[in-house]
């Protein structure tokens, strides 16, 4: 269910390209880790060039997904058979890197693929850091993996000194990088969350222009998950880290989309302000904002259907990007109607058409309007209203 629009995307590597925002923040990071968070014991080591096709046990086996979580559905994920799939996050590298017992700590960046909703913050293509540190076990400390016990709720577990010590050190050590890239005076405030690889888990929110965002999500890795890569007597702590969002509020970047232009207009904001970008170095970044470069007006186009028993609305999101392109820049349900006597239900979905780069004229968008609309009842199995 990969279409043409999600393997072109393959191979780009944003991640890696000099000068490129999210490298300039990948770079942050992996600096901060370096010089900051690591020492003796532990000196984090960095993976950036993993292949994002990987296997359903590495992507969700190997993390304890349930077989009944929604993150497995073809409605989320992007498969090539029922066995390989476009990794879904940048976890899918874990178990394969804790299995090398030499190394205990390290950072792993790459591109993520998911569907999902179309706006000014969510494209099926975005780049995620994982972040892995390994502790030692004290002598004292006895613990032996039970796979009959729930450790996401097992209070005894999640109580023990260890555990907390863990903790504590995980969230010292994330507010310390996400303060150290974003700015010393961030408000940062931890929310309980659930992750199938991770118990306890969180998610660390941010205040940003006065609303309080989620950046990252992480946790004490899954006891389960130490036991399958050898690690008996260790503990461990994890986060992943979406980049994309992270560069938004640093640079000032309102859409997604900017990430994937070629234009100069967008890309030589960035110019020179990785002086050496063949060393990791700190970066200085306290004057890059971005200066937007198009006020280009919106079209808005309406489109009815009656939907069938297996629509799902990342299907509709995926089959709009594919047919009308990154002109898109929203996709918003504007009304949802069931009709008792029929027992059928409609939609009505406000697509809304804008070039960051040019005029969009009328007779452009009527064309790819035309478009969807001759395909979406094949494609869907919708009946147009």
């Amino acid at each position: 269910n990969i279409p043409n629009n999600i393997i072109e995307k393959i191979g780009k590597n944003l991640h890696n390209e000099p000068n490129h925002p999210l490298n300039i923040i990948k770079k942050k990071i992996q600096y901060h880790f370096q010089n900051e968070l690591s020492s003796d014991q532990h000196q984090f080591k960095f993976f950036d060039k993993f292949q994002p096709k990987v296997t359903t046990k590495q992507n969700f086996d190997d993390l304890l997904f349930p077989n009944t979580h929604v993150g497995r559905s073809p409605n989320d994920t992007y498969y090539y058979d029922k066995n390989t799939l476009l990794r879904t996050h940048t976890s899918a590298h874990q178990s394969e890197i804790l299995n090398d017992k030499d190394v205990n700590a390290f950072l792993v960046t790459g591109d993520v693929y998911r569907r999902d909703t179309i706006d000014a913050v969510h494209y099926p293509v975005f780049h995620q850091m994982e972040g892995v540190k390994v502790f030692k076990s004290p002598n004292s400390f006895n613990f032996k993996y039970d796979p009959n016990i729930d450790y996401y709720t097992n209070t005894e577990y999640k109580t023990m000194p260890e555990i907390k010590e863990i903790e504590d050190e995980l969230k010292k050590s994330l507010e310390s990088m996400i303060r150290g890239v974003i700015g010393q005076d961030l408000q940062v405030r931890w929310i309980d969350a659930y992750f199938p690889f991770t118990s306890p888990s969180f998610e660390m929110e941010i205040l940003f222009q006065d609303q309080w965002l989620e950046v990252l999500g992480c946790g004490v890795v899954h006891p389960g998950i130490m036991n399958h890569t050898g690690f008996t007597n260790e503990r461990a702590w994890a986060f992943g880290i979406g980049l994309e969002r992270l560069a938004m509020i640093l640079f000032n970047i309102p859409d997604i989309r900017l990430f994937w232009t070629q234009d100069k207009r967008f890309l030589s904001q960035f110019d020179n302000v990785d002086k050496d970008p063949n060393n990791l170095t700190n970066i200085d970044i306290k004057n890059v904002q971005f200066q937007p470069f198009s006020k280009y007006p919106s079209c808005f186009k309406d489109v009815s259907f009656w939907i069938s028993d297996d629509f799902h609305e990342n299907k509709f999101y995926e089959f709009v990007r594919e047919t009308c392109g990154d002109l898109v820049e929203k996709v918003d349900l504007v009304d949802n109607f069931h009709n008792k006597k029929s027992n059928k239900t409609s939609h009505c979905y406000r697509i809304q058409y804008r070039s960051m780069e040019r005029n969009l004229t009328n007779n452009e968008i009527d064309e790819i309007q035309l478009k969807l609309r001759n395909q979406v009842e094949v494609a869907l199995n919708v009946k147009l209203r």
